[in-house]
């Protein structure tokens, strides 16, 4: 799993695997029927995303479906604004980071270091 500090380097590098994962499919040819993102938070508060293309709507990734058909064609084809694509994203759906390299949408609270995750987030 590799993240990006901005969704623009993650949409960028979704579109560089789509096109490395379907060889023989030019950029321009290329049809793209969903798209997928993750944003993370890390411990020290960054802020990461990750991002995929498919060309079957429905297929399931690590990220979680953004937009389908024309809207993820659009994006594909650069042609999005990347603060509107920022306003659809469900902010409860962000991973946080409670543990090296471990992600939840909210920390374990059974754990000390679960609630002392949670105690920072709570601060942030």
């Amino acid at each position: 799993m590799t993240m990006y500090a901005t969704l623009e380097e993650a949409i960028n590098a979704a579109r560089e695997e789509f096109l490395a994962d379907n060889p023989g499919v030019e950029e321009e040819d290329a049809d793209v029927q969903q798209l997928n993102i993750q944003k993370y938070v890390l411990q020290d508060g960054d802020i990461m995303w990750q991002a995929e293309f498919f060309a079957d709507d429905g297929e399931d990734g690590e990220c979680l479906p953004i937009l389908s058909g024309e809207g993820a064609q659009a994006v594909f084809d650069g042609d999005y604004d990347e603060i509107e694509l920022r306003q659809e994203w469900q902010e409860e759906n962000t991973l946080h980071e409670w543990d090296e390299g471990e992600f939840q949408l909210e920390p374990p609270l059974d754990t000390e270091e679960g609630r002392a995750a949670a105690d920072e987030w709570d601060e942030r």
